[in-house]
């Protein structure tokens, strides 16, 4: 095999294959990736099982062929050359690369040897921009749960119903939905594995063309135009999250993100992790009053607010109620009680796109 590639594109492709490597894999030939000439491209692949990654990079090919080659040494190799065609010239197995006055030899593994990719046969497809695509990764993932013992919670369900997409994550203290409308009319439901849609995120640009995302049994697929990635579906089924999305509340407050933000950041400095991260809420008269203190000291922080409805004590880990108001691209939000003991549900005003559900840290009133 012999071929002439730009450095930079075949850098920029290495990458985007290493998201499909996972360091754990018990299977030494899963550490390379198997680099297959077709037509007038490369194509480099690479698999843990789960996520598997296939992408195809523009080149002069002089001979064809295929080889698996180690993907940290090589990846490492091709990004410190300089900015001009590199010549990879592959015989018996050893690999020749050229790049101006560089050159390098390293060996590699013969292509046959490299586990086939499942066959996925696509049912279902929806296309999304990729930027809208990428925020609903955004603001949903990092509330998917580590814990394997709940595989379903470890991804992200994704649900087609009646034109639009719910994008929904849960880890059994704060939930996360994403809400996009679409021109599909199919009806899907899938469990995205978590991690897949991290490595996913790193590959997208920010740019609003279109991705195309089709679903097999057992398998989803992202095609991305020169990039395809596939992924296991987590099995189970999943929360049924809309039982708890209420519509009744007893009290409405309107503040500013930021500053509610700088607010709950400021006091949780003396919030300890060992005590849940701590912070009170008092809600009343148009205030939020924000509170906590531990053995070192204590913090008030007053802001003005719009309120409906009855004053309110309610106390919450700060970490939670934070990651999901910086995710948030409204100006304003409005957190929804239904007292001390209920979730708060959190909503950019006037928008209902985006939608965040938090558990309150159950404190006796005495405590506040």
């Amino acid at each position: 095999m012999r071929f002439i590639i730009n450095q930079k594109d075949l850098s920029k492709h290495i990458n985007i294959a290493q998201r499909g490597i996972s360091t754990r894999t018990t299977l030494q030939i899963l550490d390379g990736i198997l680099i297959e000439t077709m037509k007038d491209k490369i194509k480099l692949t690479a698999t843990d099982l789960e996520i598997s990654i296939e992408t195809f990079v523009n080149c002069e090919i002089v001979e064809e062929g295929s080889i698996v080659v180690n993907s940290k040494i090589f990846g490492d190799i091709i990004k410190k050359l300089p900015d001009a065609p590199v010549n990879i010239d592959v015989k018996n197995n050893n690999i020749n690369i050229k790049c101006e006055n560089s050159e390098f030899n390293i060996i590699g593994n013969p292509g046959e040897d490299y586990p086939d990719l499942p066959v996925v046969i696509e049912e279902e497809n929806f296309v999304l921009p990729k930027d809208l695509f990428k925020n609903a990764i955004r603001q949903t993932v990092f509330a998917t749960t580590q814990d394997e013992t709940r595989p379903s919670l470890t991804g992200v369900l994704l649900e087609i119903q009646d034109n639009i997409i719910s994008f929904v994550s849960l880890d059994g203290y704060r939930l996360a939905l994403r809400l996009i409308p679409t021109n599909s009319n199919i009806n899907l439901k899938i469990i995205i594995p978590g991690r897949s849609l991290n490595e996913l995120n790193k590959i997208l640009e920010d740019r609003e063309d279109d991705i195309t995302i089709s679903a097999a049994p057992g398998q989803v697929i992202f095609n991305i135009g020169d990039t395809i990635v596939y992924s296991r579906l987590l099995e189970g089924q999943f929360f049924n999250y809309k039982d708890i999305m209420r519509k009744d509340h007893k009290t409405k407050v309107v503040v500013n993100r930021k500053e509610f933000q700088s607010g709950l950041e400021r006091a949780s400095l003396l919030a300890k992790e060992e005590k849940a991260n701590l912070v009170r809420l008092n809600i009343m008269d148009n205030n939020v009053i924000i509170r906590s203190n531990s053995e070192i000291g204590d913090v008030h922080e007053q802001l003005d607010s719009t309120q409906e409805g009855e004053n309110l004590n309610i106390a919450f880990n700060s970490r939670y109620i934070l990651e999901g108001i910086k995710i948030m691209d409204a100006e304003e939000i409005e957190l929804n009680f239904m007292g001390s003991l209920n979730p708060c549900i959190i909503n950019g005003v006037d928008d209902d796109s985006y939608t965040y559900l938090v558990l309150p840290v159950r404190l006796a009133q005495d405590d506040f």
